[in-house]
């Protein structure tokens, strides 16, 4: 493990004053409970509230409550968890549905996260975990996810120049190539991608969606090639589509 920035453990030992009583606290309290010296309270409350982790309370001088970051960290916290949760849920559905096997993913940066995973029920199948880690642009899953980026925010994770990273002769490595495919994916409302990321295994994958109508996920189904073709991709792509429209649904999203 690393070392403790002590600065940081002080700012969270604040934050956490506020889980009691009513939810106020004014500087000279946060100074006596914690036994801190005034000028590094003074310090780390300004600064939490410059970041929005705390606001002064109207009509109380000198006092503060939690602010809106700390409202939006725990939000996303609890999007997480209902995510993954629900997201198991209904792979395992479309699991039972087609055989084969079923991740739901998030976008992290550049790269996907598998927090779901269903396996498939043939004998010949795609080995992989949930909590693994991949290249976004070398998967349905990430490229459904990337495609529903707005431009400024995709913009900010590819490079600008030269090319990706690839896991199989199939990847796409050029930013250009891949983002005439992301226009295609737009189009046609799914992702797929034919042994980008492991040379046996082609996918198809459709968005997930929050309550606000946020891409917050996508839902993915991972085929061995010697049960795929252009049928089979069309018919599974359907199922992808339907399956991540119903987690969409368990997460608030009404389709208009």
């Amino acid at each position: 493990m690393g070392r403790r920035v002590p600065a940081v453990s002080r700012a969270l030992d604040i934050l956490e004053l506020f889980l009691d009583g009513d939810g106020t606290l004014s500087a000279p309290e946060i100074t006596r409970r914690l036994q801190l010296p005034r000028t590094t309270v003074h310090e780390l409350v300004t600064t939490l509230a410059a970041r929005s982790y705390l606001v002064p309370v109207p009509e109380q001088p000198g006092r503060y409550r939690l602010g809106v970051r700390t409202y939006q960290l725990g939000s996303r916290y609890a999007e997480q968890l209902d995510l993954a949760a629900e997201g198991q849920q209904v792979a395992r559905a479309v699991a039972e549905t087609c055989g084969e096997t079923v991740h739901v993913a998030v976008l992290e940066e550049a790269d996907v996260i598998y927090i779901a995973k269903v396996d498939s029920t043939h004998a010949v199948r795609m080995v992989s975990a949930a909590g693994r880690r991949l290249p976004a642009h070398c998967t349905a899953v990430g490229k459904m996810l990337l495609a529903s980026l707005p431009p400024r925010e995709l913009a900010e994770r590819l490079p600008a120049g030269g090319e990706l990273p690839g896991m199989t002769p199939n990847s796409i490595t050029s930013p250009e190539a891949l983002r005439a495919a992301l226009d295609e994916i737009r189009e046609r409302g799914f992702a797929s991608e034919q042994r980008e990321s492991n040379p046996d295994v082609s996918c198809v994958a459709g968005p997930v969606r929050n309550r606000t109508g946020r891409v917050v996920a996508a839902l993915s189904i991972s085929v061995p090639m010697i049960r795929w073709s252009a049928d089979r991709q069309e018919e599974l792509a359907a199922l992808a589509v339907r399956g991540a429209a119903q987690l969409s649904e368990r997460l608030g999203h009404h389709a208009g």
